[in-house]
């Protein structure tokens, strides 16, 4: 919540501020230049965000859009392709950067409610055709933003891989959120990033740094990607300001996003009993609560999200829906507070709604 004007302000988990152990990093921290090479705050950050992930190095790079980017730009060359989900951050989100930059085809296939592409989906949808353009990447996405927050299963992940090595396809994971999917399944980062030759995740979404991704891969990998984010214009000299805010959210803010996902379990649970309002708690793994709104209430997404904002909750849209996403500032009292403003709102003013 928002102290300074009372906002309940759950549009998304990039909005959190850092905290007061990431100001005081980011005020002392040991800066060099890092296009040089010599900054060693980002040298400590990429070599703890590799080692989290079980890869060889790291690379630091502004924000996840220019991750994915870095990612797939040095995986893939001209007439190659990319096949990812239609739900997908890279493909709904982006602006479709990968295409424009690295004149590279998106292989697009619809993702299930679950975040999956089905395996059989994917095996008929590699190419390598003399008159096709090449398929090198298998693009998944973990925790999957658009699809509630799914968490891919592991046992999915290893079909996939083994799919991807019998083929000769490279996998990608936009893992922005991955440790909010480790946290679900139970498991170590690591574990996830195994079957995956490059993996990036995101500094500033649940873990509450102010900027910030890392892509991870082998050290062959890093060094020409370090090429690709010079290219793209993500070189930033005296970083360490920035690498020294993430490394305190890498040491220090993973393991509580478990207390997030609670959050938006009691979230989803409240907005399931209330009238006029569609959402299955059931689907609602981890920080990302998706729901909508019947349009019997009289009310759109557009028109409750604005009178929502009257009355100081913040929510995004997703395509005709509504979103939600809790993070670190958000506590038990502002998801009581929130679903009584919208209980409130649906169900006490629907004959007022603007159409």
């Amino acid at each position: 919540m928002r102290e300074a004007d009372g906002l309940i302000d759950l549009r998304s988990d990039t909005v959190t501020k850092p905290t007061p152990a990431m100001r005081r990093a980011m005020a002392e921290a040991e800066v060099g230049d890092d296009v040089l090479g010599d900054d060693p705050t980002v040298q400590r950050l990429e070599a703890a965000a590799a080692a989290r992930v079980g890869k060889e190095a790291g690379l630091f790079v502004p924000s996840g859009v220019m991750a994915n980017l870095v990612s797939l730009m040095t995986l893939t060359g001209r007439n190659e392709e990319v096949i990812l989900g239609d739900q997908s951050h890279l493909y709904t989100a982006e602006v479709g950067g990968l295409g424009i930059f690295g004149n590279v085809f998106l292989h697009v296939l619809p993702n299930l409610p679950d975040g999956t592409i089905p395996v059989a989906h994917l095996q008929s949808a590699i190419r390598n055709a003399v008159y096709t353009p090449k398929t090198r990447v298998i693009s998944l996405e973990n925790t999957h933003n658009r699809c509630s927050g799914a968490v891919l299963p592991m046992e999915y992940l290893r079909q996939v891989a083994g799919l991807a090595q019998a083929r000769g396809v490279y996998l990608h994971l936009d893992g922005a959120r991955i440790f909010n999917a480790a946290i679900a399944l139970g498991v170590d980062a690591a574990a996830i990033a195994a079957p995956f030759e490059v993996v990036n995740f995101c500094f500033s979404k649940g873990l509450g740094a102010p900027v910030g991704s890392i892509v991870c891969g082998s050290h062959a990998f890093i060094q020409e990607a370090r090429r690709t984010r010079r290219m793209l214009g993500g070189g930033m000299r005296q970083a360490g300001v920035l690498a020294a805010a993430a490394l305190v959210a890498l040491n220090t803010m993973t393991e509580r996003l478990a207390e997030d996902h609670e959050h938006a379990r009691t979230l989803a649970e409240g907005l399931a009993n209330i009238q006029g309002i569609r959402i299955d708690p059931s689907r609602v793994p981890t920080n990302i609560v998706i729901f909508e709104v019947d349009p019997a209430t009289g009310w759109t997404s557009a028109s409750l999200q604005a009178a929502l904002k009257q009355s100081g909750v913040l929510l995004s849209l997703s395509g005709i829906r509504l979103r939600a996403v809790t993070h670190y500032e958000i506590r038990r009292v502002d998801i009581d507070r929130a679903l009584t403003v919208i209980q409130q709102t649906v169900t006490g003013s629907a004959t007022h709604a603007p159409l």
